[in-house]
């Protein structure tokens, strides 16, 4: 029977949500204190947990058949993985930062500057773009403070909420790139791990889609069914159900997060009234 691998980080930013995807999948494994292997209870399912910047080449060599990593991590080590699903969490951006007392507004600052980084790829190629020349000083930690003590005139990292900059004196000057958690293949899959990797997938896109959905009802009068199910953004159309006074309905449906606000004022102002919205665990289109 095949095992479809998985690898997710050992510790860190995406440790803790990957995991809470894979329990909302429905998939159940149990990890003892520094168990680098486990296997799920309820679906053929190994769990690797490997140190991040490890993932990409174990992805490649195919040690692990599938992992839960930064897009960031992906596009530098330059390596040919397959982007899956986009998940939604974790999100960041790689950007270009300098001393916030320094008069920089814009990308020729960087010309003929000394740039710290742990992103020497993403920041070669990004420089090569935008036809700046700058020499790249490659360093695996503490980043932010290679200005403070003179190793650097700029970095380029990881940026969340900007907190760490701020803290350190620094300002943002340019989005290299965006970055969120993706779940990624190895190129070469073999029948067997595909059909469970397509299984997983369609979990996890059940999953994905029920957080940014909610499940909408409201009371509306007969005579404007048609124009409130018009408004509505549904998955097909709308449930309608006989309410107990003459001459209403209780409708049913789905509604996307992003455009909540403005569908609820057109739903009023179309003559729905005690309007209910509750969360969704699971969508299967």
């Amino acid at each position: 029977m095949s095992i479809l691998k998985i690898a997710i980080q050992k510790s860190g930013r995406l440790h803790d949500n990957s995991l809470q995807l894979l329990r909302d999948c429905g998939i159940v494994a149990e990890n003892g204190n520094d168990q680098l292997k486990v296997r799920a209870q309820n679906f053929p399912l190994e769990i690797l947990y490997l140190r991040n910047n490890d993932i990409p080449q174990y992805l490649e060599d195919g040690v692990a058949d599938v992992a839960i990593v930064g897009e960031n991590l992906l596009i530098e080590k330059q390596k040919n993985i397959e982007i899956i699903s986009r998940l939604g969490f974790s999100k960041c951006r790689v950007s270009l930062a300098v001393p916030k007392n320094e008069a920089a507004s814009d990308l020729s600052y960087f010309n003929g500057k000394k740039i710290a980084t742990s992103y020497p790829n993403t920041l070669q190629n990004y420089l090569d773009k935008n036809n700046i020349q700058a020499e790249i000083h490659l360093i695996s930690g503490s980043v932010e403070i290679a200005p403070n003590i003179g190793l650097a005139e700029a970095i380029c990292d990881i940026v969340s909420s900007g907190s760490t900059l701020f803290k350190n004196g620094l300002k943002e000057i340019a989005t290299v790139l965006q970055s969120e958690a993706v779940l990624a293949a190895c190129p070469s899959l073999s029948v067997e791990k595909q059909d469970l990797l397509n299984k997983l997938v369609f979990r996890i896109e059940a999953v994905l889609k029920a957080k940014n959905t909610k499940y909408i009802l409201m009371n509306v009068p007969n005579d404007k069914i048609e124009e409130v199910s018009n408004i509505l953004p549904v998955l097909k159309s709308p449930t309608v159900l006989p309410l107990a006074i003459e001459g209403w309905s209780s409708l049913h449906s789905v509604i996307d997060e992003t455009q909540f606000w403005n569908v609820i004022d057109a739903l009023k102002e179309a003559g729905a009234e005690g309007i209910l919205i509750a969360p969704i665990e699971k969508i299967i289109l």
